[in-house]
């Protein structure tokens, strides 16, 4: 049975459904190609000049760890949805619980981590109305 720490590693996705990595490398162009963020995204969101923005094994470490935060984001939106498509439509529709802002556009403003703890509570509410119903059943 899960502990009340068990939600401590919540915020990490289970598996990589949309296929973000490849070995312990992101597929940046997969990543970029599934959100439709460009460089000058990427470079607003880091900080950046768009000149120091780079999608190689020497992309500079705060592209790279948006990159995976935002990768880790969108595997853990597929856990509720199982479908690449609606985890898409998704993080592209504006949301009444985010403000009417898109999830693409918050990741684009730079809070990713505001999102991630949204998804996060979500999937745990999820899972606690599905133990409920399983309950009920028995």
């Amino acid at each position: 049975m899960p502990t009340a720490n068990a939600a401590l590693f919540k915020t990490v996705a289970k598996d990589d459904a949309l296929e973000f990595w490849k070995g312990n490398a992101l597929d940046y162009g997969r990543l970029r190609e599934f959100t439709g963020f460009g460089t000058e995204d990427i470079a607003r969101m880091t900080g950046l000049s768009k000149n120091s923005v780079r999608f190689d094994e020497r992309a500079p470490p705060e592209v790279q760890e948006h990159m995976a935060a935002i990768a880790n984001i969108c595997n853990l939106v597929f856990e509720f949805f199982d479908s690449d498509l609606k985890t898409k439509l998704w993080l592209q529709t504006p949301n009444p619980m985010l403000g009417y802002s898109r999830p693409l556009d918050l990741i684009r403003l730079g809070r990713h981590r505001k999102l991630l703890r949204f998804v996060t509570e979500a999937l745990k509410d999820e899972a606690a109305a599905r133990a409920v119903k399983a309950k009920q059943k028995a």
